[in-house]
């Protein structure tokens, strides 16, 4: 069983209380350990993110506290590789599921994550074949989780 650390636990101070629940519920049952990168950010910090083209908005979830991002931590090191955030993904919808909290997921922004039973990677590619047949572009952010309200 993995535990969050201090910088996870640093990054999800001021993060909706039920969110927070959700990360550890699924951090307990993972079979990957994960760390939380970024909860609550300040307007100055999502605007170097939109800057550098790792989020597409200013008005992110994140602003309020009701978005979390997850990295894997592999190998000595947080990776963003799919297999892995799939398995996050899987952990994070069904500790969401138990509690009756509905989330976004990056990797299929379309879809309440919590209200399929689809694998991950089929979510996931669904979303990017909806938005190649509508000839839009494919934003994929597989470590974002977010409330859906």
């Amino acid at each position: 069983m993995f535990t969050l650390g201090a910088r996870s636990r640093a990054e999800l101070v001021g993060v909706d209380a039920d969110l927070v629940a959700v990360v550890e519920a699924a951090l307990a049952m993972s079979p990957v350990d994960f760390a939380v990168h970024d909860g609550k950010r300040t307007p100055a910090e999502q605007a170097a993110y939109v800057a550098k083209g790792v989020s597409k908005t200013l008005d992110s979830k994140h602003l309020i506290g009701d978005a979390v991002d997850l990295v894997p931590y592999l190998r000595g090191a947080l990776r963003w590789e799919w297999p892995a955030l799939y398995l996050v993904a899987g952990v994070v919808r069904a500790a969401a599921v138990e509690r009756g909290i509905r989330l976004r997921w990056g990797g299929a922004w379309d879809v309440d994550l919590t209200a399929t039973t689809e694998a991950p990677e089929v979510v996931s590619a669904g979303y990017v074949a909806r938005r190649k047949a509508a000839k839009r572009k494919v934003f994929l952010d597989g470590p974002h989780f977010e409330l859906v309200r």
